[in-house]
């Protein structure tokens, strides 16, 4: 299982690359995988300030649909449009080409709740 080190997560299975006062957010390997085949991503919050922990999307697998909730408090300022055509590029690149939203951080301090790799791996049992 892929857990990169260099990135920050959530208990909800969103992974954050955070460059400046600008994070990239998507959903883990972890998460893709007890998904299974995404065929949908729905982010209707761009341009909007979005709270810590609430939704600022949903993803649809085959057999599933599952909300996206955001890791620190932010105005979400750029979707990756490319999975409207190919949504499929979450389950083989989750953290590159497959990334979901940019976001404008709001809270700094809020990065210190976030969870470093290990924390992560831990609460999946990995």
């Amino acid at each position: 299982m892929n857990i990169p080190a260099d990135l920050k997560y959530t208990k909800d299975h969103e992974w954050i690359k955070i460059d400046g006062d600008v994070a990239t957010v998507g959903i883990t390997d972890f998460a893709q995988g007890e998904l299974g085949d995404i065929v949908y991503v729905d982010v209707d919050t761009v341009d909007e300030e979005v709270d810590k922990d609430e939704v600022f999307g949903s993803v649809e697998a085959v057999k599933t649909v599952s909300d996206l909730f955001m890791p620190l408090t932010g105005e979400v300022i750029e979707f990756n449009e490319a999975l409207e055509d190919a949504p499929e590029v979450v389950n083989s690149d989750a953290y590159g080409e497959g990334w979901m939203i940019k976001i404008k951080i709001s809270d700094a301090s809020e990065v210190d709740g976030l969870l470093d790799a290990d924390a992560y791996k831990a609460i999946i049992g990995a």
